[in-house]
């Protein structure tokens, strides 16, 4: 069976390091491989989506969805290429809260690259985040 390698990650050194905000510049990728979309997930918990009122435990759960439904493709948070972010009522400190999260799962070792969205409202009341991803397997 032929191999591929795994997705290259470059930052170019003209462009500011953007590792201290979760995410990395650019990644390539060789095919054939296996893409995954995922749709936007939110902080909502179980079927009952249910929401907590904070931020942090809104970000924390929509990063726990993503996590369920990589596993359901056989893949991991290093398999995610791009993210779309989509905060209510962006500011500093949920910035703040998002990056430290975003350490958590990828550890600074292969952030993907990111696009953040502020918005004033979600699709349901009480949603503060979403968060879309691809992933790249191969």
């Amino acid at each position: 069976m032929e191999t591929h390698p795994h997705p290259t990650l470059i930052n170019p050194s003209e462009l500011f390091d953007p590792s201290p905000y979760g995410f990395s510049h650019s990644i390539s990728v060789e095919s054939p491989f296996r893409m995954c979309f995922i749709s936007g997930q939110s902080g909502g918990q179980g079927i009952a989506h249910a929401l907590a009122d904070d931020f942090r435990s809104q970000v924390q759960q929509a990063l726990k969805n993503v996590k369920t439904v990589l596993q359901s493709h056989s893949m991991r948070f290093e398999d995610i290429v791009k993210i779309t972010l989509l905060i209510v009522d962006h500011n500093e400190e949920k910035l703040e809260i998002w990056t430290e999260e975003a350490n958590k799962v990828w550890k600074q070792s292969f952030l993907p690259t990111s696009t953040l969205i502020p918005v004033t409202k979600l699709a349901l009341p009480g949603m503060l985040f979403e968060i879309d991803a691809i992933a790249v397997k191969s």
